[in-house]
């Protein structure tokens, strides 16, 4: 029998702690194992019922989409769009994967390193990482879709939160481009980023990877995953990583970690139960929203150094995120599979913001900047349960593919209010920012002015089908109905009012239809079109909501698989129409302090993505892609001008195995077109980033079986360029270097 011995280091009251916070607890494999122990007393009940398991899951695992152990650039399956177990070839939309091995070949440790390169999606990086004023956006548009596991992150009053996300417990990233309101039911239609967890192996295996580099940079990573009976059917891993790093930007410091735990259990041959949990804490420090402003008080141009920074000494950024989940599967003799997933995630922000952005510095004296200041913070609660069957029926003498699912989610946010930019009592002016350390002026006082309370919910039932008219034709159709209600209620200390909004969206109907026809072996063509539907938390500036985002999605295109399905390409035409499309107004404000946004309607963007990822020969392999945007108003005027209308993205690496026990060298090209904002700085004129192009390089080798080392180079040639078009930019990051060994067990 084995034995799981669980130790942690002790606080004073007894309790196991890993952090300076309680969420720190070694929940692991100690909270994990008694809930799953009698699950491998039972496998041991009979030895054929152990020798029939492993063969069942394991061809099961063979088309799940697990990209870790492929050294694949991108894999068999994805079930983000529909949630049918397509492959990428099946599916009528555009569908990009990150996988294990490209995050690990590019150092990709931060999803937000994900976006930036990841075919069709662009980080508008206006602050520091995690900022609300850094989006992210896809054909034109911003996304605020997220998942794990395919269950949606729904809290709509901060999407951002989701960008602080450590990729060490994931084994990869689906990101569909497009509406995808079949599976997420509100959703603007950029696209959804699906993280898939790491599952345990039924084999042992253990990693430890430590890296260092530029300003400062120091991470380490533990990743174990072990079977806990002889047969495999209980199985657990746990991945750890900390990570602390300065910046080529003054003052910032940043601090991270994570902890992650699951155990799977085989209850039967056809019956998996899992439970699991993550814990994240992200700490930064002189962290600002926006750089310094680019425009002298007289209209010219400043010429910052590219390290200069806007922070306040005292302004910092702090998350921390918990969830537990858990998981309930069986398979059916007909090849039907039920799952049941229940999740709670709870995340703890804290802002202090002060970053001088206001005002325009005087040519000679550096007189005239002021800080922006203020502070939110909260703790939404998001509980979730998700829902589905699928599996094959027949009709009309053909087998088809059905899935009927359902999902709830209810959000729930207690917390404090703060004010933001203006306070009594106190001046933000910066006397010389020529000379400015962050120090001064202090921050102001901010006592809280209120209390806020948001109960969010979201239902949902959809249904899928995939009907084969012939061996070569496939139609996909289905539709989603949504119900949505927000409730807030605010209370304000001063008056002792309480002023409520509750806002509600009932039976939304979703639908969705494509088509796939396989014109040979390698080859397919495709069509897809769904509707969009997204309740806006954005306001005018009378403080009124904006109405539901509205509008249509199209879209075309053709799909190849080569060298087995190991080699995917693709190339797309996209059409999307939308109403009510919440655009900001520059300078203005809602009353409550947030920026005050317009409604525009009859908004079309139009462009084209081309794609390729996989292998192209044996060692060698390869991920590129191409895209082009057109988004426009209904005066056919050009709208968000400050995100590139085309990128191109490459990376590629080859393994020498003849070189000692294998060298792999790799490198990749990151090129913009240009980027620019009308109306800005005293002049009111406007500001230009040319387009621009960014090389990385990548070298491994491996000195023994079991220990690699790695180095990874970022902007060789050390280009200078803005990160986005505004009046108050940082500069993107200039050359810098990491290097690690990665040692396996």
């Amino acid at each position: 029998m084995n034995i799981l011995t669980c130790a942690g280091t002790a606080k004073a009251d007894g309790r196991p702690s890993l952090g300076r916070r309680k969420g720190w607890v070694l929940l692991g494999l100690c909270t994990l194992w008694p809930a799953v122990a009698g699950a491998q007393q039972a496998s041991a009940v009979s030895a054929t019922a152990v020798q029939l398991a492993p063969v069942k899951v394991q061809g099961h695992a063979e088309a799940d989409g697990t990209t870790e152990g492929t050294n694949s650039y991108t894999s068999d399956s994805s079930n983000t769009s529909t949630r049918l177990r397509l492959a990428p070839r099946e599916t009528p939309q555009s569908v990009s994967i990150m996988t294990r091995q490209r995050m690990d070949d590019q150092g990709l440790t931060q999803l937000t390193d994900v976006i930036v390169q990841t075919p069709g999606l662009i980080l508008d990086g206006g602050g520091n990482m995690g900022s609300d004023s850094s989006p992210i956006y896809a054909r034109g548009f911003q996304v605020d879709n997220y998942q794990i596991d395919g269950v949606g992150l729904n809290y709509t009053g901060y999407t951002d939160l989701a960008q602080t996300s450590d990729m060490a417990m994931f084994d990869r990233v689906e990101v569909v481009r497009g509406a995808t309101g079949l599976m997420n039911g509100v959703g603007s239609p950029g696209a959804t980023i699906n993280m898939i967890r790491k599952k345990p192996t039924r084999d042992f295996q253990a990693g430890v990877k430590v890296e260092t580099g530029s300003w400062d940079y120091y991470r380490g990573e533990a990743d174990i995953s072990t079977p806990f009976n002889e047969s495999g059917s209980v199985r657990g891993r746990l991945v750890a990583a900390w990570q602390e790093n300065r910046s080529f930007i003054d003052r910032l410091k940043e601090r991270k970690k994570l902890f992650y735990g699951i155990v799977e259990a085989d209850l039967t041959s056809q019956t998996l139960a899992t439970l699991g949990f993550s814990v994240q804490d992200q700490r930064a420090t002189g962290h600002a929203r926006s750089g310094r402003p680019l425009f002298y008080a007289d209209g010219g141009r400043v010429d910052w150094d590219r390290s200069d920074s806007a922070a306040a000494d005292w302004a910092y950024s702090d998350r921390y995120y918990y969830s537990i989940f858990a998981s309930l599967e069986h398979r059916f003799d007909n090849d039907w599979r039920v799952k049941g997933t229940l999740n709670r995630g709870v995340t703890e922000y804290d802002e202090v913001l002060g970053y001088a952005a206001g005002g325009y510095p005087d040519r000679v004296t550096g007189a005239g900047v002021n800080l922006w200041a203020g502070r939110w913070a909260g703790k939404p609660r998001q509980d979730s349960l998700d829902l589905y069957a699928t599996g094959p029926f027949t009709l009309f003498g053909r087998t088809h593919d059905l899935v009927v699912g359902a999902t709830a989610t209810r959000t729930s946010e207690d917390t404090t209010n703060y004010n933001l930019w203006w306070f009594d009592d106190w001046s933000s002016a910066i006397p010389d920012i020529y000379n400015w350390d962050g120090r001064y002026p202090a921050a102001p006082n901010n006592p809280a002015t209120g209390e806020r309370r948001l109960r969010e919910k979201l239902t949902s039932a959809y249904a899928t089908t995939r009907l084969r008219a012939t061996d070569s034709l496939s139609f996909i159709l289905g539709g989603r109905m949504t119900s949505w209600r927000s409730d807030k209620d605010t209370l304000t200390y001063s008056s002792g009012t309480v002023s409520s909004v509750n806002r509600a969206e009932n039976d939304k109907f979703t639908p969705y239809a494509g088509i796939v026809y396989d014109i040979n072996h390698s080859w397919s063509a495709y069509a897809s079109y769904t509707s969009i539907f997204k309740p806006q938390t954005n306001k005018d500036i009378n403080g009124d909501y904006i109405e539901p985002l509205l509008g249509n999605s199209y879209e075309v295109g053709l799909k190849g698989a080569f060298l087995e399905e190991r080699l995917n390409v693709s190339a797309a035409l996209f059409s999307v129409k939308q109403d009510n499309l919440a655009v900001a107004i520059p300078g203005e404000f809602a009353p409550d302090g947030s920026a005050a946004y317009r409604a525009e309607s009859g908004t079309r963007s139009r462009g084209f993505e081309i794609e390729l990822a996989g292998e192209l020969a044996p060692n060698w392999q390869a991920a590129a892609s191409y895209g082009r945007t057109l988004t426009k108003d209904r005066n056919d005027d050009p709208l968000n001008t400050d995100i590139p209308q085309s990128t191109f993205k490459l990376f590629t690496t080859y393994r020498f195995p003849e070189i000692g026990r294998g060298l792999t060298v790799g490198g990749g090209l990151r090129w913009q077109s240009r980027i620019y904002a009308d109306d800005l700085g005293p002049a009111k004129q406007r500001l230009t980033q040319k387009s621009y192009a960014l090389v990385d390089l990548m070298a491994r080798y491996e000195i023994n079986k079991q220990v690699s080392a790695y180095v990874n180079m970022y902007n060789v040639f050390d280009k200078t360029y803005y990160a986005t078009a505004s009046p108050s930019s940082y500069y993107g990051a200039p050359r810098y270097l990491k290097a690690g060994m990665d040692i396996r067990f």
